[in-house]
Formats: C-alpha cells, sequence, structure tokens
C-alpha cells in the first residue's frame, strides 16, 4: 500500500492545536467598555502571522536543524529500497528464484522499517511544533486583543482557520501585517534566516514491481 510521509518543518500547521477561543495566560482580562461600541471588522491569517515574526522564523529554522538528519537518513533508506526495486526490475526474469525472493523481501521489511519510522519522525516533528505554537500564539493572542480594543475592531476573523471560511474580504480590513509589527516589537528576537520550503521526509514508497516468471530451462 502507497503511504505519503510529510515533513514539516515550518511552523505552518500547529495553529489548529490553539484554543484560539479561550484568553492565553497573561492576556488582558477584561477590555475598557469604549463610549462608542465598535463596529469594524478585522481579517487576520493566524497562521502567516506566527510564521512571519522574527520569534517564529527564528523557531521554524532550529526546528529544521533539529530533524533535518533524521529526514536524510530516511531519504538514503528510501534510495536503497528503490535500488533494490530497480534491481528486481531489471534483472528478475534471469534472476534466480531464491535470490529473487531474498530481493523481495528485503524490500518489504526495510519498506515496513522506514514507513515506521517516519511516522515517528512526523509525530515528534508535529509534537515540538505544537508546542512552539501554543508558546507564540499565546503571546500573539495577547497582543491581537489590545490592537482590536484599541482600534475599535468588533469582530476579527482568522482566514486561517477552515471551520470559519472568509469567501471575500476588503484589504484594508486585513491586521495580519499591524500585528507581526506589533508582536515583533513586544517580543524583539534576532531575525533567522527564513527556512527553505519544507520537503517531504521520504517520498513515496511505491509498491515493488513483480518480476516477470523466471523462465524454465528445458
Amino acid at each position: 500500500m502507497k503511504k505519503n510521509f510529510l515533513f514539516v518543518p515550518a511552523l505552518v500547521l500547529g495553529v489548529c492545536a490553539l484554543a484560539l477561543a479561550q484568553a492565553p495566560a497573561g492576556a488582558p482580562a477584561a477590555r475598557p467598555t469604549p463610549a462608542v461600541a465598535p463596529t469594524k471588522v478585522g481579517i487576520i491569517n493566524i497562521q502567516q502571522a506566527i510564521v512571519n515574526t522574527k520569534e517564529g522564523q527564528k523557531a521554524a529554522t532550529e526546528l529544521q536543524t533539529k530533524f533535518n538528519p533524521r529526514r536524510a537518513a530516511l531519504e538514503k533508506r528510501q534510495a536503497d529500497i528503490q535500488g533494490l526495486q530497480d534491481q528486481l526490475k531489471k534483472g528478475g526474469a534471469t534472476m534466480a528464484e531464491t535470490a529473487k525472493e531474498k530481493i523481495v523481501r528485503d524490500i518489504d521489511t526495510n519498506t515496513r522499517s522506514l514507513n515506521h519510522d517516519a511516522d515517528d519522525l512526523n509525530a515528534d516533528v508535529e509534537q515540538e511544533q505544537n508546542k512552539i505554537m501554543q508558546e507564540l500564539g499565546g503571546k500573539l493572542m495577547a497582543i491581537m486583543d489590545q490592537y482590536a480594543a484599541q482600534n475599535g475592531y468588533a469582530v476579527v476573523l482568522d482566514v486561517s482557520n477552515q471551520q470559519n471560511p472568509v469567501f471575500w474580504a476588503d484589504q484594508s480590513t486585513v491586521i495580519t501585517a499591524d500585528i507581526v509589527k506589533l508582536y515583533d516589537q513586544a517580543h524583539p528576537s534576532t531575525a533567522a534566516a527564513k527556512p527553505a520550503a519544507p520537503k517531504p521526509a521520504v517520498p513515496t514508497t511505491p509498491k515493488p514491481t513483480p518480476a516477470p516468471p523466471a523462465t524454465k530451462k528445458q
């Protein structure tokens, strides 16, 4: 069975773990009641905001550095499996039955082991990522709460939350860049180089191609 593995070193998925409806630790307990009820609606992409902060970029780079050796090792094992598959495909017709059976067993054993270790890697990445997102997300929510109160926003919608999609919004309502700027001012951090786009831990492991039956000698 084909199985896809996705290595996600950049902080782009853990936002779902944030309890956005709950006030984070350290957030203002209550807002002062304005003289006029706020009426503005704001749009923010929480995922983009967190990733674009200097702390978010630094954390993403550190995450890649931590897990890249394991990803590289999985890619090497994937290449070894592909080599066995190519060997079976090219020489299966003339190969001795015992040799062919050994290659098939090796492919199966190595593939199952690779699948298991890739699952472990992805689980470790997700756990580490969620931890980072909770920490940065809490600080971001505190800033956004204050920003919304000071600027008369009645509602701020998260366009990265698929449960509450926004089909259209005027650009003037988007506050993502403002929140990123305020976050960096409140939590200065040495900016790390922006990480390269994430790539899969290992490519999809294809099924072994059945070799044609060996030709019996007359």
